[in-house]
């Protein structure tokens, strides 16, 4: 199967897609006011853009730590160095359609002997802390921002729903065997397939390790969202910490619930409304965007793709 989605012409049509949609909105983005993004660049400089980019690989070396210890969980020690491969080249897909892109990890995981439940299972796990984590950072922000508390509370009920049904293991395989015997045979199988999946990350959700995932989500995304801060503070802004934690966090929240690639669009309309809803001029909010979002999921894009032309590489000498 990796031979087949990742090979020829296929990994060549990802590629460009990836490569388009990164043309697109940096077009689109520019196109909005491309003197004020460049100025914004030239006054953040060299050193300003290395400390942000270094701040994400803070955020991606979290993740992948957190990433390593669900495999574990769920019975898998892949060899740190290739399953940093495998995480990163997930990010080169996120700005495929209907968020399916990370999903690439299960295709390169299913050699080193994780089933597609497992690597599904661990992708939920991990995006499912991330929701945490990012809502306990808005949360921070919410002296700020009191309107905002209806969906915060809204989202945390979820939350501790789904925590709850995670943990429901014997009815959730009495549902299993409800839905393969009375079921017909496709909707049956598909649902016993989601189901185990659900059955794998209630593994990944019991204490002590669901505090330490959340715990590792908040650094991460905080030094996110600390670069966000850094950028806002060299172009003039006077935004304090909090209130640009909540902004980034609340933003990529957004982004989130769009269900769009990579949160496109949502993200950036969200960080852009609140930053001109604390005094910040539209330009200076344009830029400061587009400037956060290269340093976070384009950066993270480049990243994967490069991860994945190593496998292709990788590949091409094996056969």
């Amino acid at each position: 199967m990796t031979h087949t989605i990742l090979s020829g012409w296929r990994f060549r049509a990802l590629l460009l897609i990836v490569l388009l949609s990164a043309v697109g909105y940096l077009a689109f983005s520019l196109w909005g006011g491309w003197q004020e993004v460049v100025a914004a660049v030239i006054r953040v400089g060299l050193a300003g853009t290395a400390i942000a980019l270094l701040l994400s690989l803070v955020n991606y070396g979290l993740r992948f730590l957190r990433w390593q210890k669900y495999l574990a969980l769920l019975g898998h020690r892949v060899y740190w160095p290739e399953s940093l491969r495998i995480y990163i080249a997930g990010f080169g897909l996120t700005v495929l359609p209907v968020k399916v892109g990370e999903t690439i990890r299960s295709v390169f995981l299913k050699r080193h002997g994780v089933s597609y439940p497992e690597s599904l299972a661990a992708y939920f796990s991990e995006h499912f802390s991330n929701f945490i984590s990012m809502l306990l950072l808005v949360a921070i922000g919410l002296w700020t921002y009191p309107q905002a508390k209806p969906l915060v509370v809204i989202l945390a009920a979820l939350i501790l729903a789904v925590l709850v049904v995670l943990q429901q293991s014997k009815w959730l395989q009495v549902l299993e065997v409800f839905a393969q015997k009375r079921l017909p045979a496709r909707a049956g199988k598909l649902v016993a397939h989601g189901i185990e999946i659900i059955l794998h990350s209630g593994r990944c959700f019991r204490l002590p390790v669901l505090l330490q995932g959340i715990a590792l989500g908040l650094v991460a995304w905080g030094a996110e969202g600390v670069a966000f801060y850094y950028i806002m503070h060299l172009l003039g802004s006077d935004l304090a910490l909090p209130t640009a934690l909540f902004i980034y966090a609340f933003s990529m929240l957004v982004g989130a619930l769009s269900f769009l690639p990579g949160g496109l669009g949502g993200a950036e309309a969200s960080m852009v409304a609140l930053l001109m809803l604390n005094h910040v001029a539209q330009p200076q909010a344009v830029a400061a965007t587009v400037l956060i979002r290269l340093a976070t999921l384009w950066f993270a894009v480049a990243l994967g793709v490069f991860a994945l032309t190593l496998a292709e590489r990788k590949k091409i000498r094996v056969s």
